[in-house]
């Protein structure tokens, strides 16, 4: 697969209540002046062409500051989820900014954890694709809050434990990473809502859930890129979390 580049969609209207945060979630420092999005912006700028950052309302104006010099340059975008509706919404309500991409490399916005060399792996691993294909790295964990059912290539199931699902021990699950082609991707979301059921608990229509319908509806190869440390996929909700990827920074900063 060749072409357009990859074009880095990161949703980041989270608003870090469980943090008890004054800031948007990408905005808070994991150390003295490095946020979430400093960190994040490092571990993908190698390997991407475009940042597009997803945002809330109230979290623009700020964000918008925090990377002036970066939008002034043509490196980052920024645009507004004017409400909380879901992941899907933040990632398909900025097609405009990653249509112009031949791939959008999804980044949930609090992945702090995450290792440049996955991020490496899943462009390198996408890039062998012969045509439209989701590309994820995933992690066995002991107590997954969601599991992947990978079979003879492609994606049987998503489970959530946001929605209710069951998720079995030692289950496979996702680093907030996701590759996906983009071609068709617009249309095949577009039909996908026309038909998705709504989560049992949240009442969204979730994002997840589209990645194995575009396996088994729409035929798109499923390339999975192993991950050995379960700490990448632990994102920033608690403030345990922070402490985590504080001690994180610290070792890799040493």
């Amino acid at each position: 697969m060749t072409g357009r580049g990859v074009c880095a969609v990161i949703p980041a209207a989270g608003r870090g209540t469980r943090l008890g945060a004054a800031v948007p979630k990408i905005m808070i420092e994991v150390a003295d002046g490095v946020t979430v999005w400093h960190l994040l912006h490092r571990r993908l700028r190698p390997y991407v062409d475009h940042l597009h950052v997803v945002v809330s309302p109230e979290g623009e104006a700020a964000f918008r500051r925090l990377v002036a010099g970066e939008i002034a340059g043509g490196a980052v975008s920024v645009s507004v989820q004017e409400r909380p509706t879901g992941m899907g919404d933040a990632v398909f309500g900025a097609a405009p900014h990653w249509e112009a991409h031949d791939t959008a490399l999804v980044v949930w916005g609090d992945q702090v954890n995450l290792a440049p060399a996955t991020v490496r792996e899943v462009v390198r691993a996408h890039r062998q694709a012969a045509g439209p294909a989701l590309t994820l790295p995933l992690v066995p964990l002991p107590d997954p809050y969601v599991e992947y059912e990978v079979v003879s290539g492609g994606l049987r199931r998503v489970r959530m434990s946001r929605e209710g699902d069951a998720c079995r021990p030692g289950g496979l699950s996702d680093v907030g990473v996701f590759c996906l082609s983009t071609a068709g991707l617009r249309e095949a979301w577009e039909r996908y809502l026309a038909t998705a059921a709504r989560g049992s608990v949240t009442g969204e229509v979730n994002f997840l859930p589209f990645l194995p319908h575009l396996s088994l509806v729409h035929g798109w190869e499923v390339r999975t890129v192993p991950v050995t440390d379960p700490g990448e996929a632990r994102g920033v909700n608690t403030p345990d979390d922070l402490e985590f990827a504080r001690r994180a920074f610290q070792r890799w900063a040493r």
